[in-house]
């Protein structure tokens, strides 16, 4: 097998123009790099160069030698970086912008955590409904969470999670109204609502088509917290996202209602600047934060 030192030193005096220019750039002196060549010649069985004290010129197997030579140093390099950004500890700072219940929900419980394994990171969250222009306020990751595909927007995306939305009742509720056994029943129920124009909630289930549920409106937010404890209280039916219900759904204090129909999913987006992305900090908040996030969807 041939010497890669051999090969940069080859590469470096073609590029440069000749031994005496190599030596200049690398440092190295003149004689090694002339020797170096010529054992690389020998080894070969083949003149890459003909040089005279005038001339350097490479030969039509050094042209050929010396292409592939240059592509197998730049697919070693490539290789060395992709090494060195996965060992280098990450740092820095990383802006991340997301709502209020996306922070409360996905990223609070993981946030420690990320700070523990990249003690080199400052991580800073802001927390806001507001629209966000991530390349003009410079910020690294947006986490989004939404009902319909985000739009084209330029930026890079990693979709972190999916899950239902699910109807969830307190079972003092279903005690006292009784449990529906199919959609249409919704009609007789008392609805919690999520916006004054959302009276109608449109159900899915595996194999059916979808309908359309009308319940009678009790109460109306814009927040699913509020939502979720109006329904532990045991004011009516609420449609909310799986993971969002999931402490009340395993205590007991929430039921599933129509279990195998759901509203629909909300999916949880990362999106970043393209540059910003590449960042070694922000990759690995990206990972780490995917990691979590689909960890916990595979628990549920």
């Amino acid at each position: 097998m041939l010497n890669l030192n051999d090969l940069v030193l080859f590469a470096t005096a073609v590029d440069s123009g000749g031994f005496a220019a190599a030596s200049r750039r690398l440092g190295v002196p003149k004689s090694t790099i002339s020797k170096r060549v010529a054992a690389l010649e020998d080894e070969l069985g083949v003149r890459l160069i003909h040089r005279t004290s005038r001339s350097f010129v490479l030969t039509d197997t050094g042209r050929d030698f010396h292409e592939h030579a240059r592509a197998a140093l730049i697919e070693t390099e490539a290789a060395e970086n992709a090494v060195r950004s996965r060992v280098a500890e990450p740092s820095g700072r990383v802006r991340i912008t997301c709502g209020v219940p996306t922070a409360q929900e996905y990223l609070a419980p993981h946030l420690p955590a990320l700070a523990r394994a990249y003690p080199r990171l400052q991580v800073e969250v802001d927390v806001s409904d507001r629209f966000v222009d991530l390349v003009q306020e410079g910020y690294d990751i947006g986490v989004r969470s939404h009902f319909a595909p985000l739009p084209d927007s330029g930026l890079i995306q990693r979709q972190a999670a999916v899950e239902a939305i699910v109807l969830v009742a307190a079972p003092a509720y279903l005690d006292e109204r009784g449990l529906p056994q199919a959609p249409l029943e919704l009609s007789a129920h008392d609805g919690l609502l999520t916006g004054p124009n959302n009276g109608v909630w449109t159900l899915r289930a595996d194999g059916a088509a979808s309908v359309a549920a009308t319940p009678r409106p009790r109460m109306v937010a814009n927040e699913s917290r509020v939502l979720a404890a109006a329904a532990v209280a045991g004011l009516g039916i609420a449609v909310l996202p799986e993971r969002l219900c999931a402490a009340e759904l395993g205590d007991g204090r929430l039921r599933r209602v129509l279990p195998s129909w759901n509203a629909g999913s909300v999916t949880t987006t990362l999106v970043m600047p393209h540059r910003r992305g590449q960042l070694p900090g922000v990759r690995a908040t990206v990972e780490f934060l995917v990691g979590c996030l689909a960890h916990e969807r595979a628990a549920q």
